[in-house]
């Protein structure tokens, strides 16, 4: 990672209509930087990277991505980025080879790389002996490589990655955050939205946008640090919803994270037999509830909390 600037933008904006889509955002990220930028649905992530990428022109503010002007120069930008969504930007209906090669292409790589670039993509996604393939038998996990391959064929010094790892099992995603890790240590910079709130300490700086502003930026650890000042209770119970509605009754922040409650609250030691006690006499039976350290999806979910308030 250097000192040099990938992408920056100051008072981004973006409005449709009288909906703010994108409210006045700043960002700066470094060449070689891993930068999640994590969100709910609705939030604006999509909406800033097609601006970023030269999709979208803004309704306001300044900016530059590889050192070429978003509202100016959005050619420029296309030539020197790469991007791949969930659904993988690729067509199921063409054969691996297929869509390689149109890939190169539209990115314009030249006639006398294309199959030095073609290689490299098979064998970084582990398909060479499926060449001839139709794209949509691939298993998910290899169609995710593919996309990656054909995304940077042309070796841009920006990668775009919207919810790149959705629908894919957890082993193909972790060895995928390896693949991104090795281009960074290329220089390459990572801008890239997830849901997977786990994922979010494979980057190396997040940014959390919530109704179109960013409410939060820093690294995993700081913001873990920084931004969660109360203490979280873990609660396994056998009515999830009649559980969570009885504590929104109280005033008490609470999420529901797979089968578990995550209740947000000032003190543990004295908000446990409280919170117990009113799950019990309600008729809600209480497996377990014990205090836990606070994940990043807890101070996450804390933050839009406090935003709402």
């Amino acid at each position: 990672m250097t000192d040099r600037l990938s992408v920056q933008v100051n008072g981004l904006s973006r409005t449709f209509g009288d909906f703010t889509a994108v409210d006045r955002i700043d960002l700066a990220v470094r060449e070689g930087e891993i930068f999640g930028f994590l969100g709910p649905n609705g939030a604006g992530k999509s909406t800033t990277i097609r601006m970023l990428c030269g999709l979208l022109a803004p309704t306001g503010g300044t900016g530059s991505v590889a050192g070429y002007d978003i509202n100016t120069a959005t050619e420029d930008i296309k030539a020197r980025i790469g991007y791949m969504s969930q659904r993988f930007s690729l067509y199921d209906d063409l054969t691996v080879e297929e869509n390689i090669d149109f890939f190169s292409g539209l990115n314009g790589v030249p006639a006398a790389k294309r199959r030095e670039r073609k290689d490299w993509v098979l064998a970084m996604a582990g398909i060479a002996g499926r060449r001839g393939a139709l794209t949509r038998t691939l298993p998910a996990g290899y169609k995710q490589r593919l996309a990656l391959g054909c995304a940077i064929l042309h070796e841009p010094p920006v990668l775009f990655l919207d919810e790149p790892t959705a629908g894919v099992d957890p082993v193909s995603r972790r060895g995928f955050w390896d693949l991104i890790h090795e281009l960074a240590q290329k220089a390459v910079t990572v801008f890239v939205t997830t849901h997977y709130l786990d994922e979010a300490d494979y980057c190396d700086r997040l940014a959390l946008i919530y109704r179109g502003r960013i409410i939060a930026e820093g690294t995993p650890r700081r913001l873990r640090e920084a931004k969660m000042t109360n203490e979280v209770l873990e609660i396994e119970v056998d009515r999830l919803v009649a559980a969570m509605d009885l504590l929104a009754g109280r005033g008490i922040e609470a999420a529901i994270f797979g089968s578990r409650i995550h209740a947000t609250v000032t003190d543990a030691n004295t908000s446990l037999p409280r919170i117990s006690a009113l799950l019990e006499s309600a008729g809600v039976r209480v497996a377990k509830i014990e205090p836990i350290l606070p994940s990043l999806e807890d101070v996450f979910v804390g933050m839009i909390g406090q935003n709402e308030k």
